[in-house]
């Protein structure tokens, strides 16, 4: 799919992997409506990119919050072409710790955003994806992108909640893309590793340097923009679908 004079739906899309995607994809020519929950910095980031981009402020595990912030988008751009989908929360937590079990909320919480809430998004976004055109000789009509993590297969201690979505985004990226073959819509899953975004921007320097140490090759943190290239190359390839693609340098995590 040719990204110029697309509508991108982006998640997330005030910061970190979300963000550098809004900039690349605008940069190439598509209208982005950055969804986030961060008004002052999703009005920013809108007036940053200028025309043909917009901010909507949306929560993804809320059904009314995503169906008014894609009513927005249609209001503003008439359709939409592609959806990446970054929102998320992992704060990690033990399934015992020292206060006791991890409370149930919590894991509910986690599931709630990162698995129910792309799933939201997704099934939302993609009722508008069937009404349009096909964009390609293929008849592709849209394309999704999702966002999992290497903890949906090498979770470290804490991780139980955050793992267990991620692994579910995995999880349901191949049927979905069967559900949607039929009307010409893509979905493709991307699996990050330890990727420099404002989580891992607030540790310490040591830190940092210990996790990138931990890299196979290149042993450095990723950045969001090689995130975005990965985005930018599933929207354009035409035969990518219904897979995940780690991008992390080689890492494999251990327990902690």
């Amino acid at each position: 799919m040719d990204i110029n004079g697309k509508v991108a739906i982006i998640t997330g899309g005030a910061s970190g992997l979300g963000w550098a995607t809004a900039e690349l994809l605008h940069s190439k020519g598509a209208k982005v409506a950055i969804f986030d929950m961060n008004d002052d910095l999703g009005q920013e980031r809108a007036k940053t990119l200028g025309n043909g981009a917009a901010y909507f402020n949306v929560n993804v595990a809320d059904e009314a919050s995503v169906q008014a912030g894609i009513a927005g988008v249609q209001a503003a751009f008439d359709t939409v072409h592609i959806c990446c989908n970054y929102a998320g929360i992992g704060t990690p937590s033990r399934t015992v710790g020292r206060d006791g079990p991890m409370p149930l909320d919590w894991f509910k919480r986690v599931i709630d955003v990162n698995l129910i809430g792309t799933f939201n998004v997704i099934r939302l976004a993609a009722s508008v994806m069937a009404g349009n055109e096909p964009v390609t000789d293929d008849g592709c009509r849209g394309v999704i992108i999702n966002t999992a993590s290497v903890a949906a297969f090498d979770g470290q201690i804490g991780q139980a909640a955050y793992s267990a979505s991620k692994g579910g985004v995995v999880a349901m990226t191949l049927p979905i893309a069967r559900d949607l073959a039929s009307i010409g819509i893509r979905v493709n899953t991307i699996a990050p590793g330890l990727i420099n975004t404002p989580m891992l921007q607030g540790l310490p320097e040591p830190a940092k340097a210990s996790l990138a140490n931990t890299v196979l090759f290149p042993r450095r943190l990723g950045e969001p923009q090689e995130i975005a290239h990965v985005a930018e190359m599933l929207i354009e390839n035409d035969y990518m679908n219904g897979e995940t693609i780690r991008m992390d340098g080689g890492i494999r995590m251990q327990p902690k």
